[in-house]
């Protein structure tokens, strides 16, 4: 005579809900390491663009730095400006990835600082 299987008792809900945070987090971080270059080539490239069309617009046009924000493109939600007005330059980051920024020369316009590559 054949005995019948025991059902498994079901996981706690807690443990579940730890394990299945864990992969989430594990693959979050393999999709950041797998796309890092490509983002922060993306974050320069905003924070650059950001920087270089803040400036003239603050120091030339004499625009408020906020009002400034309107001439972005879609897409740059993430770009935080800053503002000098003792230096004449302008700051764009995103957080913890990239920083670029302009600065006002007389006669020569914005120019964005050099880059160390």
């Amino acid at each position: 005579m054949a005995t019948a299987a025991k059902p498994i008792p079901p996981m706690p809900r807690g443990r579940t809900a730890r394990r299945v945070l864990f992969w989430l987090v594990l693959a979050g971080a393999a999709a950041l390491v797998w796309y890092w270059r490509p983002l922060t080539a993306n974050a320069v490239t905003a924070t650059s663009y950001g920087a270089r069309i803040a400036c003239p617009c603050r120091f030339i046009a004499g625009r408020a730095l906020s009002a400034c924000r309107d001439d972005f493109e879609p897409g740059m939600g993430f770009v935080i400006l800053s503002a000098d007005a003792e230096e004449r330059s302008v700051t764009a980051w995103i957080p913890l990835v990239s920083s670029q920024t302009a600065t006002f020369h007389e006669g020569q316009g914005c120019q964005l600082e050099r880059w160390d590559n």
